[in-house]
């Protein structure tokens, strides 16, 4: 493993850091608001410090990264909503521009041209992530909830998935019927909470998915582009 490419400073996202604190050397990739939450309200930084050699590198939204001598990756704004532990009071995104606390990201193999978008918190389908998927060879996206109401209808909170940046797979404004009529080969559904319908492969929602083209992420998986 060479590195570490952070989507936002959720615990579910970068508490994976603490396990990897026996690798020699990592470069762990973040966005400046997304590094500065690690460094001082949750310390992976410090307490990570004296187990591993790692280095932490800012990300720009918009600015094409070369990871090494094939893989590229660009950046690109999907929330701006920070972690709970981090509060809304305790940043600024500065003017009128959203703070970049969640984004996806856009891998492409130089070699092969081929290319991945990978986005598991979405709280929005619009014309700015449009763009990044439509000429995408493979989408990772998120699945995170079936429906808006999900926690509640399960019994496991009160809390609607759109409040915690994640946009429902199934309804009229869903995410799985935009995702079906993308041209990419593989769609595949990522980040699936434990209420979620579709981790049941007999479930009718797992079978509308398969359906429509769309694969249902899992540990292990391989893609191939």
């Amino acid at each position: 493993m060479a590195g570490v490419l952070l989507t936002d400073a959720e615990f579910d996202h970068s508490i994976g850091l603490l396990m990897l604190r026996e690798e020699s050397t990592l470069t762990v990739y973040g966005t400046a608001p997304v590094l500065e939450a690690l460094s001082t309200w949750f310390p992976v930084r410090d307490l990570l410090s004296d187990y591993a050699s790692l280095t932490w590198s800012r990300v720009e939204l918009g600015a094409p990264l070369d990871l090494d001598d094939r893989l590229r990756v660009t950046a690109f704004l999907t929330g701006s909503k920070p972690p709970r532990y981090v509060g809304r009071s305790r940043h600024s995104a500065g003017g009128d521009l959203p703070s970049p606390w969640e984004v996806g990201f856009r891998l492409e193999d130089t070699m092969t041209g081929g290319t991945v978008v990978y986005a598991p918190t979405l709280p929005r389908w619009d014309e700015h992530f449009a763009g990044q998927v439509a000429s995408a060879d493979c989408v990772f996206l998120d699945g995170t909830f079936w429906t808006d109401d999900e926690m509640a209808c399960r019994g496991a909170g009160s809390r609607t998935g759109r409040s915690m940046g994640h946009m429902p797979v199934s309804g009229a404004d869903g995410s799985a019927r935009a995702l079906a009529a993308l041209p990419a080969r593989r769609k595949i559904y990522t980040h699936i909470n434990n209420t979620n319908p579709i981790l049941d492969e007999e479930s009718r929602e797992r079978q509308w998915l398969t359906s429509l083209g769309i694969e249902v992420g899992r540990a292990g998986l391989e893609v191939e582009v």
